[in-house]
């Protein structure tokens, strides 16, 4: 059987834990600094940790569930990941350098069962959920990699947006980002993650009333319900008259800014009518809302879709600024390697087959 992933306990987690197996207190900050800040290869290397306790660790956690399958590098300092799970699934992990700084987005499921018609992450039917440990632990693989490459340099943002959907995982998401949100642990701020949602209603309005501080982005991609269900079937169990309202709730509750996603796919929705849709529908949010506008990154599979033109993606923008709401055309990463989220594990299980 394998073995939990000691990344997947809180520090709360760990020390009832250790308090279970007959262990002092102090143990488990003990190890947790060994962990975080530290960051060991193996519990043995945990040297004011005496022999009982480390044998302990060994027999009931494992510290690398994710295998390094691939590293692909762009020219842009774009680093992806694809990393074998225990049972021989892949998921994918990016790091991206941006001007503010390091930023990691990791995945949450193996696959997607959302079904956005445009995009890679979702050819593949979900499998099962990532352990809370699963996922923290890609960025331990990210920092690790940093830490290798000596350049003294931390991971300093997250952005939960890889394949599958996050609040469809929701309690090990939640573990996930108190864990690296942790001052004792990555200490990355909450305000330095975002987490991505093609919009389960019922799961804004819970992650709201966590009160996390953790950046919320919308996966929209369309202004209206009839062009929203046509590329992403979540419209049809969460229509914009039932995901509005827990965007207003959730904007209520937390004043913060909140994202819209919206990819940009030729003469589907990227022409000025759907902009101006867009922008009547943020209307009464616009203070607090802001359209990251994504050119879209073809995929094989998805024939049917190509990337809008340069003009239209222009008037887009400016018929969004025109109208009062904040915008941007998002910087691409990773344009020579394999763009899409989803793309490079979707391409080695063809491989494989």
């Amino acid at each position: 059987m394998n073995k939990q992933s000691i990344y997947g306990l809180t520090i709360e987690q760990l020390t009832e834990w250790f308090l279970e197996n007959g262990q002092k207190k102090f143990r488990a900050q003990q190890v947790w600094e060994w962990l975080y800040k530290k960051r060991v290869k193996s519990f043995s290397e945990m040297s004011n940790i005496n022999k009982e306790c480390i044998q302990l660790l060994e027999e009931h956690f494992d510290m690398h569930t994710l295998q390094l399958e691939i590293k692909q590098e762009s020219k842009d300092g774009t680093v992806k990941f694809l990393f074998k799970l225990p049972d021989g699934n892949l998921i994918e992990t990016v790091l991206m350098r941006q001007k503010y700084g390091l930023s990691v987005c990791v995945t949450t499921q193996v696959g997607c069962n959302i079904g956005c018609s445009f995009c890679a992450s979702g050819i593949l039917r979900k499998n099962r959920d990532l352990t809370s440990g699963e996922i923290v632990e890609q960025i331990m693989n990210v920092q690790l990699h940093l830490d290798e490459v000596g350049k003294d340099e931390r991971v300093s943002h997250v952005v939960v947006m890889g394949i599958g959907e996050p609040f469809d995982n929701f309690t090990n998401l939640v573990t996930f980002l108190k864990n690296i949100n942790s001052p004792k642990g990555l200490a990355i701020g909450a305000r330095h993650i975002t987490v991505s949602t093609s919009g389960l209603a019922p799961k804004i309005y819970e992650f709201a009333d966590l009160d996390l501080q953790v950046n919320l982005a919308i996966s929209l991609h369309a202004p209206n319900n009839e062009l929203r269900t046509q590329i992403m079937k979540i419209n049809r169990a969460y229509p914009l008259e039932k995901l509005m309202p827990a965007i207003d709730y959730y904007l209520e509750k937390t004043n913060r800014r909140i994202t819209f996603e919206y990819i940009l796919l030729n003469d589907v929705n990227d022409h000025k009518e759907e902009a101006l849709q867009l922008a009547k529908l943020l209307q009464n949010k616009r203070h607090l809302a802001y359209v990251n506008l994504i050119p879209y990154n073809p995929v094989s599979e998805h024939i049917q879709y190509k990337r809008s033109e340069k003009e239209s993606i222009l008037e887009f923008y400016d018929t969004l600024k025109k109208n009062g709401i904040n915008c941007v055309v998002r910087q691409e990463h990773g344009t020579d390697i394999d763009a899409a989220c989803g793309q490079l594990r979707s391409k080695q299980l063809k491989k494989a087959k």
